[in-house]
């Protein structure tokens, strides 16, 4: 069980869980929402449903030494009619990802748009850059461009695929990690 000590007869250990507020950010249809679905459920879904305006979801992750980080996630709309609520979004995260697709290069290109809108509201914010669809073959994005990108801004970077899994688990546990160290320095 998330957040509990190994053994029954001990009460929760408080200072083993901690909150985090994530955004998820980045054009429509690249793939944010079935990242969190695979995550979180583990399903997929190739049906495309747009997010209206934002959409909250709260996940745990148990790391190692009994620690379980609680990540709250605001799930953004990409679209451009949805832009003016982003502020609202952002404000007080510590973790924001940046999420484009590896087969639409206009999506990569509008990363820079996302982080320099982040960093004006929340400038501590930890970046995390993640490109997703890696399981198609249509690629338009290296992960050369990706690194680049990444390095520029010192972002941590991803390729994942909400379809097979690919790196999802693995890029949320980096969330809780990197957040939760952050606050401890």
């Amino acid at each position: 069980m998330c957040c509990r000590s190994k053994e029954k007869s001990q009460a929760p250990l408080m200072d083993n869980k901690h909150e985090t507020k994530v955004v998820f950010l980045g054009d429509s249809g690249v793939g944010k929402s079935s990242i969190l679905l695979r995550f979180h459920r583990n399903e997929f879904s190739d049906a495309f449903e747009v997010t209206i305006g934002g959409a909250f979801l709260q996940t745990k992750v148990e790391l190692e030494k009994g620690l379980c980080v609680t990540l709250d996630v605001w799930d953004t709309a990409g679209q451009e009619r949805f832009r003016s609520l982003m502020p609202l979004y952002y404000r007080q995260a510590s973790a924001a990802v940046i999420v484009y697709d590896v087969c639409d290069m206009k999506s990569f290109q509008r990363c820079d748009y996302w982080v320099k809108t982040l960093k004006e509201q929340e400038p501590k914010c930890l970046l995390f850059l993640v490109g997703n669809k890696a399981d198609k073959e249509n690629r338009e994005v290296t992960q050369e461009n990706a690194a680049e990108f990444a390095k520029m801004h010192g972002m941590t970077t991803f390729e994942t695929s909400a379809k097979t899994s690919k790196n999802v688990t693995v890029l949320f546990h980096q969330i809780a990690e990197l957040t939760l160290k952050s606050k401890k320095l």
